[in-house]
């Protein structure tokens, strides 16, 4: 049992901020039906492994335990079927440029005169209202437009991408939690209602403290070396003999056994580091020790050393050393599922949950795999599913 079971989501939305939302609220119990254009799909179909690799990481990772529905929502055939579709479902989802909707005469105030239960959940790049809403964007818009490709940078260096679709991912979280409140609220009103979240706004809300800084000073932050801006304690990246250490600790009240561990027991009693925040040019002169002691001994060394001096730390490690760790699997963040490919091992919603645990699911539908059956679902019959394919509603 998930939390969400008996309720249903129409997921319209492409690549990752809406349907990374979807695949959530599958693992919270939800029933998702895919909408995809036909003869193409999702534009996450055509970002593959490699090019004599079909298979996509993107659509994988994020319609997993969907059905797949081929809809091209631009014919009349189309648009009366996902009318008839809101009515018996729940959530409708879309990441499209604000006005698409509208220009297809889907908007929210049209579909839920039909259904005025539903939640319409709208992601985009810039958000509804503005001279740049009807941009298109992406992923990498929300990191540049939204500040944290400017604070990813280090030392004055250019912009920096993150290395994940991060500011997507962000969106995805926003939209769950926007989508999750309008159904509480529903539950008490019996009224649905939009929401709408974008990249630009997540990253902004993703970075309140730091742009706090820029509000209360009136200047940006500047980063030194890995530390972060506006937190002025150690927080620094060091190479040990095997691998990258990142160390969050060690100044305050353990810098005494700190600094036995980086025999310079001559510094145990240093004032500049014995507190947790740290001036520019003590900093400086402790990441040059530190710089030149770790890279003596290995990492499995100086975990145990940094543990039992309990300075906080994390290893700082790659995809391949991530999959190969079974407390990953212990807490649910990977998953072994059964495909019809075999064994596969698949990311988990990072959410645990005593009474309604979540269930990832194990395979992405193929496009239109499932259009037959759910239109026969909601009350279709072949003659009628026959006509629609006739009028070009679908392949």
């Amino acid at each position: 049992m998930g939390a969400l079971d008996d309720y249903t989501v129409l997921d319209l939305a492409v690549l990752v901020q809406g349907p990374q939302a979807a695949a959530t609220l599958h693992d919270m119990g939800a029933a998702v039906i895919k909408i995809e254009l036909p003869g193409m799909g999702d534009l996450g179909r055509v970002i593959p492994v490699a090019a004599d690799d079909p298979r996509s990481p993107y659509y994988e990772a994020c319609n997993r335990g969907k059905r797949s529905v081929t809809l091209d929502l631009r014919t009349p055939g189309g648009k009366s079927t996902i009318e008839r579709l809101v009515e018996a479902n729940d959530v409708l989802i879309h990441n499209f440029v604000p006005g698409t909707m509208e220009a297809w005469g889907l908007s929210y105030e049209h579909l839920s005169a039909i259904n005025p239960r539903l939640v319409y959940a709208a992601g985009s790049s810039f958000g509804p209202i503005g001279e740049k809403s009807a941009r298109e964007g992406a992923d990498m818009t929300g990191q540049a437009e939204g500040g944290l490709m400017f604070a990813t940078r280090i030392d004055g260096s250019p912009p920096i991408i993150n290395g994940a679709v991060i500011s997507d991912h962000v969106g995805c979280q926003n939209m769950v939690a926007g989508i999750l409140a309008a159904l509480l609220h529903r539950h008490k009103t019996g009224a649905g209602q939009r929401i709408d979240v974008s990249l630009v706004g997540g990253m902004i809300y993703a970075q309140a403290s730091e742009i706090t800084y820029t509000l209360l000073t009136g200047r940006n932050p500047e980063r030194n070396h890995s530390g972060h801006a506006i937190v002025p304690t150690l927080l620094h990246t060091v190479e040990a003999a095997d691998g990258w250490i990142h160390l969050l600790s060690g100044t305050g009240p353990q810098w005494p056994d700190f600094a036995q561990l980086l025999d310079r027991p001559d510094l145990a009693e240093d004032e500049r580091f014995m507190a947790l925040m740290l001036g520019a040019d003590a900093r400086a002169e402790l990441v040059a020790i530190i710089d030149e002691v770790f890279p003596t001994r290995t990492i499995s060394d100086w975990e145990a050393t940094l543990d039992e001096a309990g300075v906080r730390y994390g290893l700082v490690r790659d995809y391949e050393s991530i999959v190969a760790d079974q407390s990953m699997y212990d807490n649910g963040y990977l998953q072994r599922v059964e495909h019809p490919d075999g064994s596969r091992v698949v990311i988990g919603t990072p959410i645990r949950m005593s009474a309604t645990p979540l269930e990832p699911g194990a395979v992405a539908p193929e496009l239109g795999q499932h259009t037959e059956e759910v239109l026969l679902e909601h009350g279709y019959t072949w003659d009628d599913i026959d006509a629609l394919r006739e009028q070009g509603a679908f392949g």
